[in-house]
This record gives C-alpha cells, structure tokens and sequence, in this order.
C-alpha cells in the first residue's frame, strides 16, 4: 500500500489517516500535473476557435471524452456527456427525461438507500406529473432480495432509479437483477454509480443499463467534474436541459435549432481541466488495476470488521455477506454523539465522515422498527 501512498501529497505534508473517501478521494500527484499541464500548454475554449491553441484544447478535451467512454464501455463516445458531477447528471435526467416522459399512474421506482440527489429530483418529477414514487426495502441484512425487485417493479413502473453502491451501507445492490426485470416490464434503469466505479469495473454494455452517472472526485478526479452516460437512441429523443453556448447549432429570431451529440447537452464553457483530471485519474486507477485495488480494499476491510465487531460499545451497520459489500463502513458509538466522536478521531489524525442523520438513515432503510443508537 505504501507504493501508492507517496503518489498522493497531502498524505505526505500532513500526519493523517484519511478515511473519508467516499465523500472525497484525495489526489495523486498525476492528477494534480494534468491539470497543471493543461493550463500551462492547452489553455483555451475547446470547440469556439479556429485557432491552434483553442484547436488543441478541443483535441485534449475530446481525447478525454474516448477515454471515459472506452473505461465504462459505451459503444458510442456521444453517449458521454461531462457534468458537473453525478447530482447534476440526475437532475438532467430528471427535467429532461422524466418530465417529459411520465403522466399520471406511471410509478418510479427507487431503492431506500438513495442518496438525496437520486431521490428529490423524482419527488419532484412525481409531484409535478402525477406519477407514483414507489421503494425497494432492504431486508435485514441491508441487501435487496429478488421478491421485493419482483414485486415492486411493475407494468405501470417507467423508471427505475438504483444506487449501485450504498453510501451509506456499501452493500452493493443487485443491478443486473434490477435491470433485467425493469426492462421485462418496459422501464428504463437509471445506475448511480458513483459509489461503485473507483472500486468495481464496470462496463455498460455488458449491464445494458439506460443511463449511468458518476462523479470524479469521488475516484481520484478533481471536484466538479461529472460524467452523465446514456444511451444514444435515448438522448437524441431528449430536449436540453441546459439552454446556451456551445450546444447550439443555429439561433433566428424565434426559434433554435440544438447541435448533435454531445454537445447537445453541455451547455456553455466545460470545466475542461476537471475533463483532464479526469483523464488522468483513468490512467492511474487502470494503471494499478481494479484487482490490486480490490485486494486492497479486502484487506483493509476484513481487518477492520474484524476489529470493529468486537467492540460492545460499538454499532454496525453492514451486510454479512462480505461479497455484497464495498467500502463504506458505518457505525455509531453508543451514547456518543457522531460529531463528538468524528472530533475525538480527528485529534488523533483520523478524518472520518460524521452525520447525525444516519440514525435516520440507517432506520430507514431497515425499516424494521428499532432503535438505531446513536
């Protein structure tokens, strides 16, 4: 682990144990000499000059662009599109796609462990067209069970949206499952995976989901770079959800025509460095390899059940079966408030994520009545 440790420089400026990764990763040095890079060789708007530098700008920011779509598999390099990170890529899906398709007595499926971006967006969606937001509850292993995948998606369900990985439980929820049923039923599969890609590969294609977002920063990437996949058949039959800049094609008086793909949906100037970022975060992840990563992380989280299972004052949240989990580990101390004991590990070194909504959260999505410690 050490090999990679000195890749990272706020590791080696700072005496820290930094677990919060799921909230942010931090950056190695490749990464941060991309960025760099760009701006001191590349700097210029991609696709508005005719010029050579902004003519090499366009070229790096598009290279990055086939990169993302050969890292996940999409069959198209248009079906790539850059947000500002996978809140914003939900919401486009929301407005664009969801407003525009769902009527009332449609039903959007969800599982209770969404993070809120991939949760208020179809509370609006819902509200505004009449349709019905229904759940997928995990059982009391934190996990999704094929009866509930079954019962819940319907003939009446148009959307199903599903977090690959909890982040708040890490189990690593059934998507091959999800999808395959949804589609029986004549509904598209909304993938968040921001939790799952800097650990599991993924290949779209293979998943045949619909639409997948995920954010940068959560994989080494620098913040506010996003990646919004769909397919090409879906995002041509969708209007913009972002009006202005270079995703116009040609503009009269009184009406406007749209460019292609993808352009179609990145409206304005890009955050191209964070386009670059990421390319850079690609090559080094791909350079360790997701088995080394793996084995990794399955050292460090056997290691850390172990230990943390034996101590009575302490409460986890996580599912038994160590092969449907990834990453996250929740808990909470017993009579100590999260804050108090997030502030006791930071005077240690450790930085560690602390929210007193878990409670809520954790009972939520368990949804079996008990009285969850905090």
């Amino acid at each position: 682990m050490n090999e990679w440790k000195k890749d990272f420089p706020i590791l080696q400026d700072r005496n820290i144990t930094y677990l919060d990764s799921g909230a942010t990763t931090q950056k190695p040095i490749q990464v941060i000499q991309a960025v760099q890079e760009f701006y001191e060789k590349y700097n210029a708007n991609p696709h508005r000059g005719a010029y050579s530098l902004s003519m090499e700008a366009t070229e790096v920011y598009e290279q990055a662009r086939d990169k993302i779509a050969k890292f996940i598999g999409a069959k198209h390099r248009e079906e790539i599109i850059f947000t500002k990170n996978a809140t914003e890529g939900l919401n486009l899906l929301a407005y664009s796609y969801g407003m525009e398709n769902l009527k009332k007595g449609d039903e959007i499926v969800l599982s209770i462990m969404e993070h809120h971006s991939n949760l208020v967006p179809w509370q609006k969606v819902a509200n505004v067209t009449g349709a019905k937001l229904n759940y997928l509850y995990t059982n009391s292993d934190f996990e999704i069970s094929d009866e509930e995948i079954e019962s819940k998606i319907t003939d009446q369900t148009k959307i199903v949206g599903i977090t690959h990985v909890s982040n708040v439980l890490g189990t690593i929820n059934p998507i091959e499952k999800i999808i395959q049923v949804a589609h029986k039923k004549g509904a598209i599969v909304i993938v968040d995976a921001s939790q799952s890609i800097p650990h599991l590969k993924i290949d779209v294609q293979n998943l045949d989901c619909d639409f997948l977002v995920f954010s940068g920063h959560k994989m080494m990437a620098p913040l506010g770079i996003g990646v919004l996949y769909g397919k090409r058949e879906l995002f041509n039959q969708m209007n913009p959800f972002l009006l202005g800049g270079d995703m116009i094609e040609y503009v009269h008086e009184q009406e406007t025509t749209f460019a292609p793909l993808p352009n179609k949906f990145e409206a304005g100037t890009q955050n191209v460095e964070g386009v670059i970022g990421l390319s850079a975060a690609i090559d080094y992840m791909e350079k360790m390899g997701y088995a080394k990563i793996a084995q990794i992380e399955n050292e460090v989280i056997s290691y850390a059940r172990g230990k943390l299972s034996k101590l009575d004052y302490l409460t986890l949240y996580l599912t038994p079966n160590e092969e449907k989990h990834s990453g996250v580990i929740s808990f909470n101390i017993k009579g100590v408030h999260p804050h108090d004991v997030a502030s006791i590990l930071d005077s240690q070194g450790v930085c560690v994520r602390s929210r007193k909504s878990l409670c809520t959260a954790v009972d939520a999505i368990f949804r079996s009545g008990f009285d969850v410690p905090c």
